[in-house]
């Protein structure tokens, strides 16, 4: 028998595409350039000591330096999936501007959608972990999953501003992670 007759030419054909994409290294479908969301910028670092000094200031960073190779594994997926949340943000932007909704209505949704987004990856995180992110956002918002929308306009002055920082991702925390965060066109 033929392997056409056997396979159904629609699981046949974006196999072969498949192949032929890891055949030339995936260079037809996306340039690094072009790549977007969460992509990975290189292997996770291994453990250091926790008696080792701490170059950053963030807790955050500092513990995940110290995290065992599994953890950082977990940690970067669960970094990753709030990369995901964080395009599902843009994409209600967009959304919620074509339909006209002013920027003070955007802002308190994208805040909302930040803070949920927030709890939801802290489920897949060790009680310790969401202890020490949520004792940093105590002490520097007074709430454990950081700044309202309010504290947020106190802050910047308009709620465009509010919007573009409830967007943001941590820096220092991705390139912990390995993680580079670049914005889908939407």
């Amino acid at each position: 028998m033929r392997l056409s007759s056997t396979v159904p030419r629609r699981v046949l054909l974006p196999f072969v595409a498949a192949v032929a994409l890891l055949a030339t290294g995936g260079t037809a479908a996306v340039t690094a350039a072009d790549a977007c969301g969460s992509i990975i910028t290189a292997p996770l670092a291994p453990p250091v000591r926790a008696d080792d000094a701490c170059p950053s200031t963030d807790p955050v960073v500092c513990r995940i330096r110290v995290m065992p190779m599994d953890e950082k594994v977990e940690a970067q997926r669960t970094r990753i999936r709030y990369h995901d949340l964080l395009e599902a943000m843009h994409r209600t932007e967009a959304d919620m501007r074509r339909a006209g909704a002013s920027d003070e209505e955007i802002a308190r949704e994208l805040v909302d959608m930040r803070n949920q987004a927030k709890e939801i990856t802290r489920a897949g995180m060790s009680p310790e972990e969401v202890r020490i992110l949520e004792e940093r956002n105590i002490a520097k918002y007074g709430n454990p999953l950081g700044p309202t929308a309010e504290q947020l306009y106190a802050k910047y002055g308009s709620w465009q501003k509010v919007t573009d920082a409830s967007m943001r991702t941590s820096y220092a925390v991705d390139r912990e992670l390995a993680l580079e965060y670049r914005p889908c066109p939407v």
